[in-house]
């Protein structure tokens, strides 16, 4: 039997995270989570942002090969990039954070799964890159932005959980800008965002990108997408395509088999 979804999310506790898996103490005010059924493990804080299903998702979607560069812009913890080496082994992966201690915890996570020489979490301002970050340099970016417009949302009490789910200085414009610049010729740029943002994010998009894919995550029971998952190549101008997307939740709140198939299989989404 499927587990029930329990909303939007899919992270299971580690039961034990202290003693078995990680081999450190837990630090007060972080857990350990597990993504892909157990085949990430990842620490993050208790209270802020806590990592769902859109990261997941959002690894799901890029098509990357073994041997290429990918950029994870804004990776918090990294459970993006990390779900996407689960699923992709070979890559070398790079994470750009704001937040020095998210970015800390990115690189750690991705030591203590193992793939501390794959990972290079940096923290930094994705408006200005660090000099390291050559621009044309990867073969793939994925951006899950902040995703409430700062003049439309009041900002959280938490001011870790605010700077991640309500924008900035940085607006969707920022974010495509920086994709765009980063990623080579022919390479992908890959947002997850609310779909009702999509106008936003194609305006963005325009005359920077082309080969725009839209992939809209449905709630079930024939309820509008929250989600949108949209892939987008640097240099290529085939015409915008939207395709059927994927239905999370059957109608006793479970999780539908193909989301299943993605939130524990691992599986690409069917772009």
């Amino acid at each position: 039997m499927r587990r029930r979804g329990r909303g939007d999310r899919l992270v299971t506790p580690q039961p034990d995270p202290a003693s078995g898996f990680l081999g450190d103490g837990l630090p007060a005010g972080w857990s350990d989570d597990r993504l892909l059924d157990g085949r990430v493990v990842l620490r993050q804080p208790v209270a802020g942002y806590r990592s769902a299903i859109d990261p997941v998702f959002l690894a799901a979607a890029v098509p990357a090969h073994p041997g290429e560069r990918v950029l994870d812009l804004g990776c918090g913890v990294g459970a993006a990039l990390l779900c996407l080496l689960a699923r992709v082994p070979g890559l070398q992966m790079v994470g750009l954070e704001l937040d020095a201690e998210l970015a800390r915890a990115a690189g750690d996570n991705a030591r203590r799964n193992g793939h501390g020489d794959r990972v290079l979490a940096i923290a930094g301002d994705m408006r200005r890159p660090p000099p390291r970050l050559a621009p044309g340099s990867f073969d793939h970016v994925l951006c899950n932005p902040p995703q409430h417009a700062a003049e439309r949302t009041r900002p959280a009490a938490d001011a870790a959980r605010a700077r991640a789910n309500r924008e900035g200085d940085a607006g969707v414009v920022d974010w495509v800008a920086t994709a765009a610049a980063m990623v080579r010729p022919k390479g992908s740029v890959n947002f997850v965002h609310r779909a009702d943002r999509l106008d936003e994010l194609l305006g963005a998009l325009h005359g920077r990108l082309g080969e725009i894919v839209v992939f809209p995550l449905w709630p079930g029971g024939g309820r509008p997408a929250k989600r949108v998952i949209l892939r987008a190549r640097k240099g290529v101008a085939t015409p915008l395509v939207l395709l059927p997307g994927l239905a999370l939740h059957e109608a006793d709140g479970s999780f539908t088999a193909a989301a299943e198939a993605v939130l524990r299989g691992g599986q690409a989404l069917p772009f």
